[in-house]
């Protein structure tokens, strides 16, 4: 009986070890990603500001471009519970804004209108919108009942609501990263794939291309290829241009890492018995080599994205990449270059802290994949 219960004991254990054994290298990877919990948190919240992005039209609380003339970079607008005489309220409302002039230096300044209460609702009717340039909508998530003025952000220096356009703005600064690694991906893959497998000449060819662009400063090389675009180019156009770019630019140093990996690979027995049987070069590194080493690719891409994103602020910043009427973070951070405008109106750098966010989570879900696919951790 002793033995017949030692047995009980020790079968779920067992079970949970053939578990782990038998599992593949993407399900171990997966039970390693889940114990890193910054790496977690980072995803939850690029999850959401993705999901900002994609539906930014629905969680825009006034329309991006329209400018109110009357409220000139006024402040953000608090929420409220309770109001000046202590009265608690369970749905959340706002003020309204009144403005006055400072007689000493003939500034507007803006204050709480403790006279007038907007509350605030789920799914109000706003301004008009297409989902997805497909559907004609006019709900939104949050917004003011009333003819209340709600800016979460504060507003620029034309009156537009700074939280709407951060919104709006994140669909290019953030699918601008992707796009642009998906494309380097590409490129420094098979580049990188052809020069370690086919060596000689190729190899000689590819890698000093690398080199050379890798060995031109990163900033004028921008700035170059940026000034190359047609000043008539569409908004679209513009964006695809610019991401063309930073591909270019960003394949180099991925190719080179391919190359050695490739290099360490194809003399391997599965190569060599691919290659035996016929199998076309580009299959044999596409098939068979790359997937030997996905999970440093994997990573590799993970932390590539916040640089993507941290070349279009930067391109944008410098009025070199995307340009207005369209809107980037770094198109938003451009009214936030000189000293006054930081003094004066601090919230316009907000776009520059959703840069900071994203660029840390990236940062840190690549950490948590990095220790996942170590297989010495």
């Amino acid at each position: 009986m002793a033995s017949d219960t030692e047995t009980l004991a020790i079968e779920p254990e067992a079970d949970i070890a053939n578990d782990d054994y038998f599992a593949s290298q993407w399900t171990l990877m997966w039970h390693k990603f889940r114990k890193h919990k910054l790496a977690m948190v980072a995803s939850a919240i690029l999850i959401m500001l993705y999901i900002l992005g994609i539906f930014s039209s629905f969680f825009a609380t006034n329309e991006p471009d329209q400018y109110h003339q009357d409220y000139v970079l006024a402040p953000p607008q608090g929420i409220h519970f309770v109001d000046t005489e202590g009265n608690f309220s369970l749905r959340p409302f706002v003020y309204g804004i009144a403005s006055d002039i400072d007689p000493d230096t003939w500034e507007t300044i803006y204050k709480d209108d403790t006279t007038q209460k907007y509350s605030l609702s789920l799914f109000p009717k706003g301004h008009s919108y297409k989902l997805f340039g497909l559907f004609n909508l006019d709900r939104h998530f949050i917004g003011v009942e009333g003819e209340g003025k709600w800016f979460l952000f504060g507003t620029d220096e034309f009156g537009r609501d700074m939280f709407s356009r951060t919104l709006v703005a994140s669909q290019i600064s953030l699918f601008i990263g992707i796009i642009g690694v998906f494309l380097s991906f590409l490129i420094g893959s098979t580049l990188g794939g052809l020069s370690g497998y086919l060596g000689g000449k190729v190899d000689i060819f590819i890698q000093r291309l690398a080199e050379f662009v890798l060995a031109i400063p990163t900033i004028p090389l921008w700035m170059a290829l940026a000034a190359a675009l047609p000043s008539t180019w569409s908004s679209t156009q513009v964006f695809f241009g610019i991401t063309l770019i930073l591909s270019m630019v960003g394949w180099a140093n991925l190719s080179r890492v391919v190359r050695g990996k490739t290099l360490e690979l194809r003399e391997s027995d599965f190569v060599l018995a691919a290659r035996l049987m016929g199998v076309p070069t580009m299959k044999i590194i596409v098939r068979h080599i790359l997937p030997s080493f996905a999970s440093y690719l994997i990573v590799s891409i993970s932390l590539g994205i916040p640089g993507m994103i941290l070349a279009e602020t930067a391109l944008s910043f410098l009025q070199i990449g995307i340009k207005p009427p369209s809107v980037s973070w770094g198109v938003l951070l451009q009214t936030a270059q000189s000293p006054r405008a930081l003094s004066e109106s601090p919230w316009l750098l907000i776009p520059g802290i959703f840069v900071v966010v994203t660029v840390l989570c990236y940062n840190f879900i690549g950490d948590g994949l990095r220790d996942a696919a170590d297989p010495y951790k």
